[in-house]
């Protein structure tokens, strides 16, 4: 099974990603991203979302 997952560590709240998949992100109370959904993990605005993270803080992970 897959997890979608931000690095709290990396993100900078820039909110490109929220911008582009609403469906999947918000921010969190410290103004960084958050996930808000595991559903759809294929959909091309999660891609998009992913791409466009200039720190690389966003990964869909294997959950062992």
């Amino acid at each position: 099974m897959e997890r979608l997952c931000v690095d709290k560590d990396k993100c900078i709240g820039c909110g490109a990603c929220i911008g582009i998949d609403n469906e999947h992100f918000d921010f969190d109370d410290e103004g960084l991203s958050e996930v808000i959904s595991q559903d759809n993990l294929e959909s091309d605005d999660l891609k998009d979302a992913i791409e466009s993270c200039p720190v690389n803080a966003i990964k869909i992970e294997s959950e062992n």
